[in-house]
């Protein structure tokens, strides 16, 4: 998958025209490629198009228009981008209560490398977490982390052919796993391409 461009973005003005049907069409996408783990874990499948979004929000929002702030954007999420051997996800702790988050985050330190994807018939591949910066301390992880799942080309291969998606966690304080829609799947087929 190609990275983005600033060719490839709208204009501010030109963004506000578009952005209602923009938004309509990214949030359609992006139904199959967010999986619930647990009632508060949830990975975002990110590609292209997720991050289009990202950058443009991200310009509209902060009134960014000058061509170094755009390239700073696009240097920030282009990496968020799949290439072909991987899945990369957003990974997001969440607690409507602050009280209970905070006691969530304190006991999940170092969750963010026991989140795994696997493909049927393949071992565990765990995420390579945060490779931006450090995103947890001694006393709490951070309720969102940048995930990167690498893949041989075997899995990916089986992946195209029909094979079935794991995902979970193996964190002695969160243990899930999941075995993802067929929707999903699909939807995930085309970040190895």
């Amino acid at each position: 998958m190609a990275t983005l461009t600033r060719d490839d973005l709208m204009s501010l003005e030109e963004y506000a025209k578009q952005r209602k049907d923009f938004r309509s069409k990214v949030l359609e996408h992006k139904k199959y490629r967010k999986v619930p783990l647990s009632e508060h874990a949830t990975l975002y499948f990110e590609d292209r198009l997720t991050i289009q979004y990202q950058i443009q929000e991200m310009l509209r929002v902060e009134r960014i228009f000058e061509q170094e702030g755009i390239q700073d954007e696009l240097d920030a999420y282009n990496p968020l981008i799949p290439d072909g051997s991987n899945l990369k996800a957003t990974f997001m702790i969440e607690y409507e209560d602050e009280e209970e988050r905070k006691k969530a985050l304190a006991q999940l330190i170092g969750v963010e490398d026991k989140v795994w994807v696997q493909i049927e018939g393949h071992d565990k591949v765990y995420a390579i977490a945060d490779e931006d910066m450090e995103r947890e301390d001694e006393t709490k992880t951070s309720s969102v982390h940048f995930m990167r799942f690498e893949f041989e080309p075997a899995m990916a291969e089986a992946v195209k052919n029909g094979a079935a998606i794991n995902m979970g966690v193996d964190h002695e304080n969160l243990t899930t796993s999941i075995t993802v829609s067929d929707d999903t799947r699909k939807a995930l087929v085309a970040d190895f391409q």
